[in-house]
């Protein structure tokens, strides 16, 4: 592995939520920058577009490396640091036995972090951290351009 880590930022929402939707990553390593964005045009949701972007940033990445991925929702970093095993080991399905939401999507992280050495990072949305702010950015052109609009 690279000993100099990945620093990705991530962010997704919708307007309204569900509604379309949209999601934007930034990626740094060194004095490397990628910028990634993309959408849903239908009706989605916010936790949805929230766990896109982290599985399309690191399944960017194409070797294995050390990751530092900071996100603003603490649905997606407790998921994949707290609960995705349980609901792994219970057959999917949370603790009052009901299917776990957005499984396909809880899978393909799952598996897109076991290629890395993946550290989790709860950042304040909106708070002026520019590569978040810069995430942001990216999830609204995303959801713009997914309806069909200029970004």
């Amino acid at each position: 592995m690279s000993t100099e880590p990945v620093i990705i930022h991530t962010d997704g929402g919708c307007t309204p939520n569900p509604g379309p939707g949209g999601w934007g990553a930034v990626l740094r390593q060194g004095d490397h920058l990628r910028e990634m964005f993309g959408g849903e045009p239908t009706a989605t949701t916010n936790n949805r577009m929230e766990l896109t972007a982290p599985i399309m940033a690191l399944e960017a990445l194409t070797r294995p490396v050390t990751v530092h991925l900071h996100t603003d929702s603490t649905y997606v970093r407790s998921g994949i640091t707290q609960w995705v095993a349980g609901w792994e080991k219970n057959g999917w399905r949370t603790a009052s036995k009901q299917p776990v939401k957005n499984v396909d999507l809880w899978q393909r992280l799952k598996a897109a972090c076991e290629r890395h050495e993946v550290e989790w990072f709860w950042v304040k949305g909106h708070s002026g951290v520019p590569d978040n702010e810069l995430a942001d950015v990216l999830a609204t052109k995303g959801m713009v351009e997914a309806m069909g609009g200029a970004g």
